[in-house]
């Protein structure tokens, strides 16, 4: 079944890879023709996408290791995004009016498998919701470092899409104490009074070490670190023993204009790591195959009880998308960033 379809559709593409972090001048909106859907196909438009630091990875070429592929001058951008289906051709259980989530967002229109998409139901009770970063930090705490009754949480990278979620997740999973870390002194106060954090330390604003001793002042049982670099080697000096590391993420590298993303060095003391018995493993979505569903669930029920919130900005129109990308990179915004492309 189709139904009536502009006959172009615009999508943000990258021009040229940058020397460095990407700026607008990168990237351009271009138009195209709009096909009608094949057999298993449909055409969703977007209404909300994901502005995620792992695009800077992808056009930076470094993708070793990460399960998507590179972006190339010319390709057009991708990533999560939440849309409802508009078109759909033979053999395929989605229909016209069905709000789903696929990989093709930074587009008005996706034509994708249906197969690729996922109905978003009524677990969450905001589609938005379906782009949070939550799956991971939940993922992480449950399945590496398994909080337990009474555990001081140190979360680096605060402020992020992970980060925001990661802190009250930890709370309801029994931490007593939660610390977190970002670099700006207005973001720290929002995550204290918004967010439940118990303190936040500051980098660039004294020692690090410092701080996270004042903040905990008896170590910390649990790191979920997002950011890497002086921030972990901070964390592996407060780590008590036994101590369990969550490594999700790398901003310190993905947001170092001097590399291309896919490397973030540490210098860390593994003496240390030794001697207190402490883990140190890296979280993968794909390892844990269970763990979205599972999130989808608990995150339902937490938004509906008023346990937690999904803090996020939305960025309106898609004109506004690559500077968007650029606001995320400078750290301009507290939680999740999306594009919503409004109704036409």
């Amino acid at each position: 079944m189709t139904s009536a379809l502009p006959a172009t559709t615009r999508s943000i593409t990258l021009v040229d890879v940058p020397a460095g972090l990407p700026v607008p001048g990168n990237f351009a909106m271009t138009e195209e023709p709009l096909p009608a859907p094949g057999p298993g196909q449909v055409v969703v438009r977007n209404r909300w996408f994901l502005v995620f630091p792992g695009l800077r990875t992808l056009i930076g070429g470094e993708v070793e290791g990460v399960p998507l592929p590179s972006i190339h001058a010319g390709d057009t951008l991708f990533g999560p995004a939440v849309g409802e289906v508009v078109a759909a051709g033979p053999d395929t259980p989605l229909r016209p009016g069905d709000v789903v989530t696929h990989l093709l967002g930074w587009r008005e229109h996706a034509l994708v498998a249906a197969a690729d998409c996922a109905p978003v139901g009524d677990a969450l009770p905001d589609p938005v919701a379906h782009l949070s970063s939550g799956s991971s930090a939940y993922g992480a705490l449950t399945r590496l470092a398994e909080v337990r009754p009474g555990d001081t949480v140190f979360v680096t990278g605060a402020a992020g899409a992970v980060g925001t979620l990661a802190g009250p997740v930890a709370r309801l999973l029994g931490a007593a104490r939660v610390v977190g870390s970002t670099r700006s002194a207005e973001k720290a106060e929002r995550l204290r009074s918004e967010l439940g954090y118990d303190a936040v330390v500051v980098p660039g604003q004294g020692s690090l070490g410092e701080q996270l001793a004042t903040a905990a002042p008896d170590g910390i049982d649990v790191l979920l670190d997002t950011v890497g670099g002086d921030q972990l080697a901070a964390a592996v000096g407060a780590a008590r023993r036994g101590a369990r590391f969550a490594l999700v993420g790398a901003l310190s590298g993905q947001l170092a204009p001097d590399r291309d993303g896919g490397s973030a060095p540490a210098e860390i003391d593994t003496f240390r790591l030794v001697t207190l018995g402490v883990s140190l493993r890296g979280y993968s979505g794909v390892d844990h195959p269970d763990v979205p569903q599972e999130w989808t669930e608990r995150f339902g029920g937490w938004l509906r009880s008023g346990e937690i919130t999904f803090p996020y900005a939305r960025i309106t129109g898609m004109d506004r998308a690559p500077g968007a990308l650029q606001e995320l990179f400078e750290g301009r915004h507290l939680g999740t960033l999306v594009v919503e492309l409004p109704p036409v």
